[in-house]
């Protein structure tokens, strides 16, 4: 096996303060919601700036309360540069405990559940054109207001 190395790329927070939109039972047999993305930020050693208002945050929960992921942002650089980052993951708990809080949406302490993403970035900035070949990963946590994910980069 080729082993995998990890570079620290950023920690994001995206700002989600307004009531889900909720689609309902869709024939996956899963509930999807909706949630609006209004802004936020992300700061790294080699990229920050703010997360701009507009993207989605859309998840199906399973009827055990387990979490897919798909989120579509514009991020802009404190250079002014714009970087389009989508994500696929996955939320839920090891135990049924967590599982309830997270149904229920209660605060957990950070790492008590499995909250990981797979990250892909789309730029037309010349002095970025290096992440439109890049793919990351993440880990995140809910707070009140929204996730907050370290986004690694693979090497």
């Amino acid at each position: 096996m080729i082993p995998i190395e990890l570079k620290p790329l950023f920690t994001i927070k995206a700002v989600v303060d307004t009531p889900p939109q909720l689609v309902g039972a869709v024939p996956h047999g899963f509930t999807r919601r909706v949630m609006n993305v209004s802004g936020g930020n992300f700061e790294g050693e080699r990229l920050r700036g703010r997360v701009l208002p507009g993207g989605a945050d859309v998840v199906l929960e399973r009827p055990d309360g387990g979490l897919h992921l798909d989120v579509r942002l514009v991020l802009e650089t404190n250079a002014g540069e714009l970087i389009y980052m989508t994500y696929n993951g996955r939320r839920n708990g090891p135990t049924p405990e967590i599982m309830k809080k997270i149904v229920n949406r209660e605060s957990i302490p950070r790492g008590a559940d499995y909250f990981r993403v797979l990250v892909q970035f789309e730029t037309a900035a010349p002095a970025l054109q290096w992440l439109n070949d890049k793919v990351a990963i993440g880990t995140g946590t809910r707070e009140p207001d929204g996730p907050l994910y370290d986004i690694w980069e693979v090497l």
